[in-house]
């Protein structure tokens, strides 16, 4: 796949969405305020995988099975630490983003079918996120579908469009804290049964008719989008134009951000799939829609449950849309061989590519509740050549020059590609059967 007469060795790419640090030049710090100079990336891509996508498929998947499936929220968020920090090691020892290196170094038909099946992931991402804010907007206001799609799409494009990275980062940031806040809340009033929710993360099993929610559940982790916008917002911060000793404490520092952030979406996630097991599959009640399960849980819970599943529904589409926008942004803008700026054309064109081809879906959707988890399953189905062109460009010495990812990083990101290449084979089998 690489082009032998593609550009080669690092190459820095100034965006526009983060400034070089501002301490590029001083002495080495170690601690633990060091550490927290360098979080926040992975944070701003976490909010990808706490969608109403995830929440479709974690709601399903414990309304209908309990607690049999949580093992994959946890096997998913392993995969999805190795191929984060796989992505972000890959902007950092560049300085391309994943969409400018594929242009740079693969051939250029493996490039367009890349490139081009991730911009149609990206929309059936922003489809998920945006259904799901038009979900929580109609449980709290009655707004219909359809406005609540438009309104949702609105805000994103004027927050995106007219808010530099650092102050994006802050909003998402937030975001994800007050997710994580309305399902803690959520979490210590439901009567989680807490034997069977461990064996649930201790044991693979996958019960009948489970196939496509297991590779929904894992789509809606491992996304092709947040792959791409982990490397752009990671080079964006202009790491290597700082020189060698910042790089390396980059690189040092960057694992542990990615690490901490996914641990928090796998809390989320797992909470999700805990709440509804212990409310629903519990009851019998097999979750159909979001504002079913939003609604079922102000008779068992109290009206406070069900408006701050709501209220936290809009604010995770609401983040989330702004992510997979960016993502979109970034994949054209890089097609196009330039780096992500939201005043570029090319970038601008991604932007709106996205969330126009995302409220033309959400208009004709019938089925909200069945859209999110089949885009979550189509999201799946593209994620192994996402993975795999990763791994093919973080394996090049050409690629990557002296900061060549460790040889038992590039392993694990293969054999990730390899669970998940089998996943999906099962789930098209199970298809096809």
């Amino acid at each position: 796949m690489i082009d032998p007469m593609a550009h080669t060795g690092p190459t820095a790419a100034a965006g526009s969405t983060g400034p070089p640090p501002s301490a590029a030049a001083s002495p080495p710090r170690h601690g633990l305020l060091e550490a927290l100079r360098y979080l926040g990336p992975g944070f701003f891509v976490t909010v990808g995988f706490i969608d109403p996508g995830n929440w479709a498929a974690n709601m399903a998947a414990g309304s209908r099975f309990g607690y049999a499936l949580l093992w994959v929220v946890t096997l998913s968020t392993v995969l999805l630490v190795v191929v984060q920090h796989n992505a972000a090691h890959l902007g950092i020892a560049t300085g391309l983003c994943l969409a400018e290196a594929a242009r740079a170094h693969l051939r250029p038909a493996a490039a367009r079918l890349l490139l081009g099946s991730a911009v149609l992931a990206v929309i059936a991402t922003a489809l998920a996120e945006i259904l799901g804010a038009a979900v929580g907007l109609e449980m709290l206001t009655g707004l219909p579908h359809a406005a609540g799609a438009l309104l949702t799409a609105a805000v994103v494009a004027a927050l995106l469009l007219g808010n530099g990275y650092a102050r994006l980062e802050r909003w998402i940031i937030g975001f994800v804290s007050l997710v994580g806040l309305a399902f803690l809340f959520e979490l210590a009033i439901s009567a989680v049964g807490w034997r069977g929710a461990l064996r649930g993360l201790a044991v693979p099993a996958i019960p009948a008719g489970a196939t496509a929610l297991v590779a929904s559940i894992l789509g809606a982790v491992v996304m092709p989008h947040g792959i791409f916008l982990h490397s752009e917002i990671i080079q964006s911060r202009a790491w290597r134009e700082a020189g060698d000793a910042v790089v390396q404490r980059r690189l040092r520092y960057e694992f542990l951000d990615t690490a901490a952030a996914m641990g928090v979406g796998w809390a989320i996630n797992g909470a999700m799939i805990a709440v509804a097991a212990a409310v629903f599959f519990a009851r019998g009640v097999a979750v159909t829609e979001l504002s079913q399960a939003g609604e079922a849980l102000a008779p068992l819970l109290g009206r406070a449950a069900s408006v701050v599943f709501a209220l936290a529904l809009v604010l995770a589409g609401v983040a989330s849309s702004i992510t997979a926008a960016m993502a979109g942004g970034s994949i054209v803008a890089g097609w196009a061989g330039k780096p992500y700026d939201a005043g570029d054309r090319h970038a601008r064109l991604g932007i709106w590519l996205t969330l126009a081809g995302a409220v033309a879906a959400a208009l004709v959707v019938r089925d909200p509740f069945a859209a999110l988890i089949w885009s979550q399953v189509a999201l799946s189905l593209q994620l192994p050549w996402t993975i795999l062109a990763l791994g093919v460009l973080i394996s090049s010495p050409g690629v990557m020059g002296p900061l060549l990812a460790p040889r038992s990083h590039r392993l694990l990101l293969w054999l990730s590609a390899a669970v998940v290449t089998a996943l999906n084979l099962l789930l098209l089998r199970d298809l096809l059967g």
